[in-house]
């Protein structure tokens, strides 16, 4: 990684990572790899778009803790609106959510 490519701690405190607990997830009519999802940030709901349907169902899912960028500009996906961004590791088999250990409050900041 170049030094041109590094952020400050100062950039990385301006993002905004919160816990979500996921409330619905349906599929994207004409979407291959996007799902919507209802998350639960503690103080709000939003409404997710995110590009794991090769990884995950719907079903499997709803209940899931998930860490979200809360104060990423809203963005239309296949014209439905993404209000944040869920983290999520890239594989060879597809993406893969990042979880905690143990159970953690939506709302709560990821550090």
């Amino acid at each position: 990684m170049s030094e041109d490519e590094k952020i400050t701690i100062e950039d990385f405190m301006k993002i905004e990572l919160k816990v979500a607990k996921v409330l619905e997830a349906s599929e994207i009519e004409g979407a291959d790899r996007l799902l919507k999802l209802r998350v639960d940030l503690g103080s709000e709901e939003r409404q997710l778009v995110a590009g794991i349907k090769s990884t995950y169902s719907p079903e499997e899912l709803v209940g899931k803790h998930i860490i979200v960028v809360a104060n990423l500009a809203p963005a239309r996906l296949r014209g439905v609106e993404s209000q944040g961004m869920l983290l999520a590791a890239q594989t060879e088999s597809g993406p893969v959510l990042a979880a905690f250990d143990k159970d953690v409050a939506p709302g709560a900041r990821v550090k």
